[in-house]
């Protein structure tokens, strides 16, 4: 078969949704594609269930199995997935999500109308549950990361660089995989995978596409449909200290990585000044995270768990690491700390001069 679409699925314990997902991928209208199942060692019933429905794809669906867990929200079982890929485009697919019927067949069509490098849908659907339950509950999702204006028909992205960093600056990108379909040979030739971190490796692989898609399409249709769930990655309750290690690692292990990225295109050699704000902008998201967990602790509290989870992998520079991220931190809560006394200051100076104003008023009465 030659498939046009390589629709690449993570697996990881997914026993509940991954059946769900899969019918979605049957029912497409589009059928000129290929699945690769990626199982990231899962421990319950989720590869039987992959190799119950081998049949019913008719020889375009490949199941591969990582050797070892990798730890994290799927980079390695992504990466082997696009390695294994044919297609001519490739499309990310979380195992517990699904698909709208017409979506790859509305997705190719508009990647071959406009010759586009990345096909990306600024919105999508969301929904909770399982069966009858999920499909029910299926609305459109709240615009609260990527910031507006939507686009009502497809719109290329501009061509000159700078104005694509001003709309990452403005938050006018979703950094989700799963909204985008890429040609395959763009992520071949400019080295495009996902690195190895707790969180934000999508954050990267998509600067990695708005650096570096000549054609970079924005397009209105909502074909995804996200399922919410309370035990993912990003909603699992942590400690302080869990909290900031987990947004920590990003900044530690993947700022040298966008960096390095970067320092190949000419246009950031010759415009530090936004090498810098991309750089910046990825630091002070998650530092904002970090802060509510670092806001609770004592300084040497956060230096002790910095250092004790990071300190092994960071070299000879493991202390002045651990005890910059500390000063950071210490600082941003002096700083929020100045703001509060502030913001109750101005309140009651306000107050003071409404006060004031009545009484004046009372008198000229």
């Amino acid at each position: 078969m030659d498939a046009k679409i390589s629709v690449i699925v993570p697996l990881y314990n997914a026993e509940k949704y991954i059946a769900e997902c899969l019918d979605s991928l049957l029912a497409q209208t589009f059928t000129a594609f290929e699945v690769i199942i990626v199982d990231d060692c899962s421990t319950d019933s989720s590869a039987a269930i992959v190799e119950s429905y081998r049949e019913k794809f008719g020889g375009r669906l490949t199941f591969t199995r990582l050797k070892k867990n990798s730890g994290n929200a799927g980079y390695s079982a992504r990466n082997r997935g696009f390695n294994c890929s044919r297609g001519e485009y490739v499309f990310f697919v979380d195992a517990d999500d699904t698909l709208t019927k017409t979506a790859l067949e509305e997705l190719y069509t508009l990647a071959k109308d406009f010759d586009a490098d990345v096909v990306y849908c600024e919105k999508y659907f969301m929904s909770s549950g399982m069966g009858q339950d999920f499909k029910k509950n299926i609305h459109p999702a709240d615009f609260k990361i990527q910031k507006p204006p939507f686009v009502n028909e497809p719109l290329f992205e501009p061509e000159n660089l700078s104005e694509r960093i001003k709309n990452i600056l403005s938050e006018r990108f979703w950094v989700t995989p799963w909204l985008k379909l890429v040609r395959r040979n763009l992520l071949i030739e400019n080295r495009l995978f996902f690195p190895n971190l707790t969180i934000s490796d999508d954050d990267i692989w998509t600067y990695g596409l708005i650096f570096c898609a000549k054609k970079f399409l924005r397009v209105p249709n909502a074909v995804y449909i996200r399922r919410m769930r309370e035990d993912s990655l990003s909603f699992i309750k942590r400690t302080p200290q869990q909290k900031i290690n987990f947004w920590l690692n990003p900044i530690l292990f993947g700022l040298k990585l966008l960096d390095t990225f970067m320092s190949r295109h000419e246009f950031f050699r010759r415009n530090p000044q936004f090498r810098y704000a991309v750089l910046d902008a990825f630091v002070a998201g998650r530092f904002g995270a970090i802060f509510e967990g670092a806001a609770q602790l004592q300084p040497f509290e956060v230096y002790e768990a910095i250092k004790h989870e990071f300190g092994d992998r960071l070299g000879e520079h493991d202390v002045l690491l651990c005890a910059l991220c500390t000063a950071l931190n210490t600082q941003q809560k002096i700083n929020v700390i100045n703001r509060q006394q502030f913001n109750q200051f101005a309140a009651q100076a306000q107050a003071r001069i409404a006060q004031l104003e009545a009484e004046v008023k009372r008198l000229q009465l």
